[in-house]
């Protein structure tokens, strides 16, 4: 069994849900034959999300998107905001953190961050620029 935290919103929500008509043992989230969500339930409610969202954002169109892309996409989020690595392994339940390092992999904010805070050469850094192709040719001679 996992526990995760909920944010306030959510609590007052799931609250609400709670206190609507039903069998304590009920599910809070019933599919429509009144049991548990299936994972292919659940991935077809996120399909009719995604189809409905792209009629405005225009982004989203042909991009794959399931439950473990919104939940990798949570755990982005946390990184970003400068949750610890370990932490979010936690909330995801992997048994390793080592199995979360991928998401260090995949933020070049991070990236970006660490190299700002290497130790400075003093070289001034230049984009690179290709002679010109004349001077190579005299180069040649």
């Amino acid at each position: 069994m996992r526990c995760t935290p909920l944010r306030p919103d959510v609590i007052a929500v799931q609250q609400w849900l709670l206190r609507q008509p039903g069998e304590p043992e009920d599910p809070v989230f019933p599919s429509s034959r009144g049991g548990p969500l299936s994972a292919d339930a659940l991935q077809r409610l996120v399909s009719h999300h995604v189809a409905t969202t792209c009629k405005t954002c225009h982004s989203l169109k042909g991009k794959s998107v399931s439950p473990h892309t919104l939940r990798r996409a949570a755990a982005m989020s946390l990184l970003q905001h400068g949750v610890d690595l370990s932490v979010i392994a936690l909330w995801l339940g992997h048994e390793s953190s080592e199995t979360t390092q991928i998401y260090l992999h995949a933020d070049m904010q991070i990236k970006q961050r660490a190299l700002a805070h290497a130790n400075a050469s003093g070289v001034v850094p230049t984009r690179y620029k290709p002679p010109h192709p004349l001077l190579v040719f005299l180069e040649r001679l």
